[in-house]
C-alpha cells in the first residue's frame, strides 16, 4: 500500500489549506456569534502526519490535554479530534462564561458542556467546509469530551472506532479573542479505505 503522504505534493496540499482557511472564517463567524462579541482566527497550518506523530504534536503521549472527538459518518468516514491544551481551555471558560477555573479543580458539568459546544462548531466548520470542497457526504456524530493523557484519549478513539488510518490531516487553529492567544489541533483520522476517497474527490490519482 503506497503511502498518501506522498501523493500530495504542490497545489494539491495547497487545496488542503484553502479548505482549513474557509474552515477557520467560518468557524470564526460561529464563535463569534457565541461568545457575542469579535473573534480573529489566524490563518491555520495544515499537514498530513503520521498516525504516530499525532500525540507528539500536543506535547507528547503524557501531555494532558482537553479533547472533543467525534466520529465522521458517510461517504468517507474517519475519525475527528479537537485537542486543546488546559490553561487554552480555561482561557475560553473565563471568556466564555466569566469563571475563572482552579489550577487543581475539576470541570463542572456546564464547563464540559461549554467546552463541547465550541469543538463541535469548530469541528462542524472545518468538516463542512472539507465536504463542500470535495463534494462528499460526511456529518459527524455526537461529540464527546475528556481531560485526560493525549495518548490515553488517542488509543480510547482506538477502542471505541476500531482501526484507524495510518495517516492524520492536521490543521493547527488559532484564534485571538480579547488580545488573548489561544491554540488547538485538529487532527481528522480518515479510515483506511477513506484516504483513496479523498484523493478521487480533490483529482488527486491514488495509483
Amino acid at each position: 500500500m503506497n503511502n498518501p503522504l506522498h501523493k500530495l505534493e504542490g497545489f494539491k496540499l495547497d487545496v488542503l489549506k484553502e479548505i482549513g482557511n474557509i474552515g477557520a472564517g467560518n468557524a470564526a463567524t460561529a464563535l463569534s456569534c457565541l461568545l457575542d462579541k469579535p473573534v480573529d482566527m489566524k490563518v491555520p497550518t495544515v499537514s498530513l502526519i503520521p498516525f504516530e506523530q499525532v500525540a507528539d504534536k500536543v506535547g507528547g503521549f503524557e501531555q494532558v490535554v482537553v479533547a472533543i472527538y467525534l466520529r465522521v459518518e458517510g461517504d468517507a468516514p474517519g475519525n475527528m479530534f479537537f485537542l486543546i491544551h488546559e490553561d487554552s481551555a480555561k482561557k475560553l471558560l473565563k471568556n466564555l462564561l466569566s469563571i475563572d477555573v482552579q489550577e487543581d479543580a475539576s470541570y463542572s458539568e456546564m464547563e464540559f458542556s461549554a467546552l463541547s459546544e465550541i469543538g463541535n462548531i469548530l469541528a462542524g466548520s472545518y468538516l463542512s467546509s472539507l465536504a463542500d470542497f470535495t463534494r462528499l457526504s460526511m456529518s459527524p456524530t455526537v461529540p464527546a469530551i475528556a481531560v485526560d493523557m493525549a495518548g490515553a484519549i488517542l488509543s480510547y478513539g482506538l477502542m471505541q472506532y476500531g482501526e484507524m488510518g495510518d495517516s492524520a490531516l492536521l490543521i493547527d487553529t488559532k484564534f485571538m479573542e480579547d488580545r488573548e492567544s489561544l491554540e488547538g489541533h485538529f487532527f481528522l483520522i480518515p479510515d483506511p479505505d477513506s484516504f483513496d476517497k479523498f484523493f478521487n474527490a480533490l483529482g488527486v490519482p491514488t495509483e
